[in-house]
């Protein structure tokens, strides 16, 4: 689908089967040239005039233009003509890369518009560089495919192969992936396949078969995968994956709210999608990871199992937990959490909390058995776009939380066994909030504000009316702008920086803590706000040999708590050791109180708000 450069000129190719007539015309001159029928309702030809830069629509039945549904560039946005595009033309340099697995990564949630303050592929990838030297290994991008406005988050889009131009050019995303492979990161893209934007979305024109009638979608219309027609919707979807691995060499996709991915087929349009991205990817491995609001294992599992196939899904059972345990917070969809430590160590443990038990909140069961997943495959997070995002002011958790409860659970964050991922600028405490902002037009703008106050309605904190007062104009474009890092306060926050950047060097450089191996991490709830968590390191000689070393993390969100004697066995030495200090968020590095050096000999002290990881010594063994 699409133009496809050729010897002797562009082959264009598009889906209208309600047509019975197509022609492409050239903006230059005006130029049309009719396409032939095939099989199936798709419509295409070989035009000799066009070359790459030509800009062209689609015209149906001699009647109105439109953009290429497939268009690879959109220079003037969605309303306006498509440009050839001739992918083969950048110079990639990273034929030596093999691809990248689930385990061992830490995830980067990026926003290109709000990242740097140009908000431009080519901006973004001057702080490559950076990302890796923090410990980043893969960034996630979030929507790119074009939208109307000047701004928006990427999720109402309707040109699904065209790279948004308020970033750059298809080669400035290109330059992107090369130059992050080049610093040794992966890159995978966010997808929306749920449903399309509703300003600049032309595939009824082509066809209404691209939606259903069916489904129930909370964003408009559902995609069509299942009904009459649907095969060549299927095909758009699955070459639109296919695209973004083959043509930007992009490391896989995170597919947004599969639970509003409506298919009874035979093969689930999810497991489609991700057979086609590896297929294309080749001996290249890729990772894709799901959003799932339903808490569906089975997407995680191999084909082979009944599964999709899907690598990783995120873990908001994770989120909710933790931002309970650092606020207190405990509306809307928070309600069903206490924030405690059994539900910590549960998550960590098990992945989801909910796997088939009654949800309060929804009113019904929530999830499916997990049990069976690894721990690399549940993503997590203290922060992402949604979630800083749904509340009156987009405010971050380093504003919100008391400090020395956020460097303890930011510890568990990065270096539990799962997959940890951080929303830009979480790294370094940002102080620029993050806000849901579209730029639509006046009418549509006014149904987005309305809709976006009617959604925030589920928290009681934002009903009153001074709560609605300070809710921001999604519209607005300050609002917007607001949201923009400020780079400079990695030095300006530089104990932050630190926390994290010496974290994820923890996570990387220790064997056990490096270990996502499954069952190798058990927790013991200690007091109301205390807990343990023993990553066990594996043993020499196998099965019953000797344990080559544990790490042990102590996890304490109050106050200091004694313990003179303490009956649990997580919290025994190894063998012929003790138990020695190896990292505590409460150094004065990052703007603790100080390390308290336990004796457990002794008796325990926890100190508290912090998190301090032991590991074991010989005895005798100098303390500093």
């Amino acid at each position: 689908m699409g133009a496809e450069l050729l010897p002797g000129g562009v082959h264009f190719r598009v889906w209208a089967p309600r047509c019975r007539r197509v022609d492409v015309v050239l903006e230059e001159g005006g130029d049309a040239s009719a396409l032939q029928p095939e099989p199936g309702g798709y419509f295409s030809g070989l035009v000799d005039q066009a070359k790459a830069g030509s800009r062209y629509r689609f015209r149906l039945d001699g009647e109105s233009s439109y953009p290429d549904p497939a268009s690879r560039f959109q220079p003037e946005g969605p309303h306006g003509a498509s440009e050839i595009v001739d992918p083969a033309a950048f110079q990639w340099t990273d034929q030596g890369c093999t691809g990248v697995r689930i385990e061992g990564q830490v995830i980067y949630e990026m926003h290109v518009g709000t990242f740097t303050a140009e908000g431009t592929w080519e901006a973004a990838r001057r702080e490559l560089p950076e990302l890796a030297r923090l410990g980043i290994t893969v960034v996630e991008m979030m929507p790119i495919a074009d939208f109307p406005g000047d701004f928006g988050w990427g999720y109402d889009g309707v040109d699904l192969f065209a790279p948004c131009r308020l970033y750059g050019r298809p080669d400035d995303l290109r330059r992107f992936v090369n130059d992050a492979h080049a610093t040794g990161l992966a890159v995978i893209l966010d997808v929306v396949y749920n449903h399309l934007g509703p300003d600049g979305n032309y595939l009824r024109e082509f066809s209404p078969s691209y939606f259903s009638t069916e489904y129930d979608n909370e964003w408009g219309d559902a995609l069509n995968f299942d009904g009459k027609d649907s095969g060549a919707v299927r095909e758009f979807f699955t070459s639109n994956a296919r695209y973004w691995i083959e043509e930007f060499h992009f490391d896989g996709l995170r597919l947004d709210a599969t639970q509003q991915i409506f298919d009874r087929s035979a093969e689930h349009i999810i497991k489609a999608v991700t057979s086609a991205a590896r297929q294309t990817a080749g001996s290249r491995e890729i990772i894709v990871v799901a959003e799932n609001e339903e808490q569906k294992a089975r997407l995680a599992r191999p084909p082979a199992e009944g599964g999709y196939g899907v690598n990783g899904l995120w873990n908001d059972d994770f989120h909710h937990a933790a931002k309970v345990a650092l606020t207190g917070k405990r509306e809307a969809y928070y309600t069903d959490y206490r924030g405690s430590p059994q539900e910590l160590i549960s998550a960590l443990k098990h992945g989801f909390l909910y796997q088939g038990q009654r949800y309060k909140w929804q009113k019904q069961c929530r999830g499916t058995g997990a049990l069976d997943l690894r721990p690399a495959q549940f993503v997590i997070y203290l922060e992402n776009h949604d979630q800083v995002a749904n509340s009156s002011t987009g405010t971050r958790l380093s504003q919100l939380a008391q400090p020395a409860r956020l460097r303890a659970i930011t510890a568990l964050l990065l270096l539990a066994r799962n997959t940890p991922m951080l929303f830009q600028g979480q790294e370094f405490g940002s102080s620029a909030p993050f806000r849901y902002f579209a730029d639509h037009k006046p009418d549509l703008a006014e149904k987005v504000r309305s809709g976006r106050a009617d959604f925030l309605s589920q928290f009681p904190s934002l009903k009153s009316p001074e709560a609605k007062v300070l809710l921001p104009d999604p519209g607005a474009r300050e609002t917007f702008l607001q949201c923009k890092l400020n780079l400079a306060e990695r030095l300006q926050n530089q104990a932050i920086y630190d926390l994290h950047k010496d974290l994820l060097r923890l996570r990387r450089e220790d064997p056990v803590l490096a270990d996502q191996q499954s069952g190798g991490l058990d927790g013991a709830v200690l007091g109301t706000e205390v807990f343990a968590l023993r990553f066990f390191g594996g043993r020499e000689g196998g099965r019953g040999g000797k344990r080559a070393g544990d790490r042990l993390l102590l996890v304490n969100l109050g106050a200091d708590l004694d313990f003179e004697i303490v009956p649990e066995p997580l919290l025994a030495p190894v063998t012929g050791m003790r138990w020695e200090v190896l990292w505590s968020s409460e150094s004065f590095r990052y703007g603790g109180s100080g390390i308290f050096m336990p004796d457990p000999d002794q008796g325990w002290r926890i100190q508290g708000p912090a998190a301090t990881l032991l590991y074991p010594a010989p005895r005798g063994e100098d303390r500093e």
